[in-house]
C-alpha cells in the first residue's frame, strides 16, 4: 500500500436502491474523497451506487483503486479506466485486496454483498486483527435495523458491548467526512 495517501475503502451496492438519496450520498462521498486528496478503494463496478461513488471521485480528479473478481466483470460492468484496476479470482480475494489497501472502511447502503463485507471487517476488528475505523453512512436510516441487530446480538450474550465501539454511524456525508478527517494519519 502507498503509505503516503489516505485510502478509503467503500463497500456499497451495485444497485441504486429505491431512495435517490443513496446515490446522492455516494456521489457526495466520491467528491469529498477526491477533494481531500484521498484515494477511493472500491469494488470496481460502474453500476449502482458503486459506480456513482467512483465516477464522482474521478470527475473531481480523485485517485481510484478498483478490485473486481473475474466472475463479476460483466455483471458489475467493470470500470477499467481507474487509477488502478485489479481482477481477482474470487470474492474473498477481492475483499482482502480492498481491505489491505485501505486505511478506513465506509459502508454505504447495499445488499447481501455489502453486509458480507461489513461483517467480515467487523469480525476481523473484534478478533483484534486490525484497528481500522469502520463507518456506516446511514442515509435516511438505511442501517437502523443493522444497528438494532448488533444491539440484539450483544443483549443476547453473543458479543461483548465492545462490538458497538468498532462501528460509527453517520446520517450525512459531511459528518462522515469529518470523522474520516479525524482518523487520517498526519
Amino acid at each position: 500500500m502507498d503509505s503516503s495517501i489516505f485510502s478509503v475503502c467503500v463497500f456499497c451496492g451495485s444497485r441504486d436502491g429505491v431512495d435517490p438519496a443513496y446515490a446522492r450520498g455516494a456521489t457526495d462521498l466520491g467528491q469529498i474523497i477526491a477533494s481531500e486528496g484521498w484515494r477511493l478503494v472500491y469494488g470496481a463496478g460502474d453500476i449502482g451506487i458503486m459506480g456513482a461513488v467512483a465516477r464522482s471521485a474521478q470527475d473531481a480528479g480523485g485517485d481510484t483503486f478498483g478490485v473486481i473478481p473475474v466472475h463479476l466483470q460483466k455483471q458489475e460492468v467493470a470500470k477499467q479506466d481507474l487509477g488502478r484496476f485489479i481482477v481477482t479470482e474470487n470474492m474473498h480475494e477481492r475483499k482482502k485486496v480492498m481491505f489491505m489497501n485501505s486505511d478506513a472502511i465506509v459502508v454505504l447502503p447495499g445488499g447481501g454483498g455489502s453486509l458480507d463485507e461489513f461483517f467480515e471487517v467487523l469480525t476481523w476488528r473484534q478478533l483484534g486483527l486490525h484497528e481500522k475505523p469502520i463507518f456506516l453512512l446511514n442515509t435516511n436510516g438505511y442501517w437502523d435495523k443493522l444497528i438494532e441487530l448488533i444491539n440484539h446480538i450483544i443483549e443476547q450474550g453473543f458479543a461483548d458491548a465492545s462490538l458497538k465501539t468498532y462501528i460509527q454511524s453517520f446520517s450525512d456525508v459531511d459528518s462522515l467526512a469529518s470523522a474520516l478527517r479525524a482518523v487520517r494519519p498526519r
